[in-house]
C-alpha cells in the first residue's frame, strides 16, 4: 500500500486517498500474509491499487461480502460466517440503488467499515489465512477485489500466466 501511495504521488501511507479503504485492509492483509514469491507476482497490483476508489456506496459491503463467501468455501458449516454473509448482501442491496455523497451518507458508511464490516473481513481472513492453499486464495482475491474496484473484468487463471 505504501508503493501505491508513492506512486499516486500521496505521502508515504499505508491508506492512500485514491485506493478504498476496504480494499486498502484487504490488500495489508495479503501482503502480511503470503510468502515472497506470491508478494513478488502481487507488485504489478501496486499501481492499480493507486487509482481504485470506486464511488458506489455498495461496494464495500459487496467486497467483504466476497471474502466472506471465500472463507465459507473452507468453512461451509460456520453459522458465523454465514450470518455475516447474509449482513453484507443486505447492506449491499440496500446500497445498491442509493446516489453517493452526502455526509449523513458518509458518516454511516465510515461507521459501517470501521464496526462491523471491518469485524467481518478480518474473521473471514483469518479463516482464509489458515486454509492450506493460503497464499493462491488471498492473491486471487486480491485480483479479483482491485479488477472490480477499477470496473474490469478480473483475469482468468489462463490470462495470467506470465505472472
Amino acid at each position: 500500500m505504501e508503493s501505491a501511495a508513492l506512486l499516486a504521488g500521496d505521502r508515504f501511507t499505508d491508506s492512500p486517498a485514491g485506493t478504498h479503504p476496504a480494499l486498502a485492509a484487504l490488500a495489508r492483509v495479503v501482503n502480511d500474509s503470503v510468502g515472497d514469491a506470491t508478494r513478488h507476482a502481487l507488485w504489478p497490483l501496486a499501481a492499480e491499487l493507486a487509482d481504485a476508489r470506486p464511488a458506489e456506496r455498495a461496494y464495500a459491503p459487496r467486497l467483504v461480502g466476497t471474502v466472506v463467501d471465500e472463507a465459507r468455501v473452507l468453512r461451509p458449516a460456520s453459522r458465523r460466517l454465514a450470518r455475516h454473509g447474509r449482513a453484507c448482501r443486505r447492506r449491499g442491496e440496500r446500497l445498491a440503488h442509493v446516489r453517493a455523497g452526502g455526509l449523513p451518507g458518509r458518516v454511516a458508511d465510515l461507521l459501517w467499515w470501521r464496526g462491523p464490516g471491518r469485524r467481518h473481513l478480518e474473521h473471514a481472513l483469518r479463516v482464509l489465512c489458515a486454509a492450506p492453499d493460503a497464499d493462491q486464495r488471498l492473491a486471487r482475491l486480491l485480483r479479483k477485489a482491485v479488477a472490480e474496484a477499477r470496473g474490469e473484468r478480473a483475469p482468468e487463471a489462463e490470462e495470467r500466466c506470465n505472472q
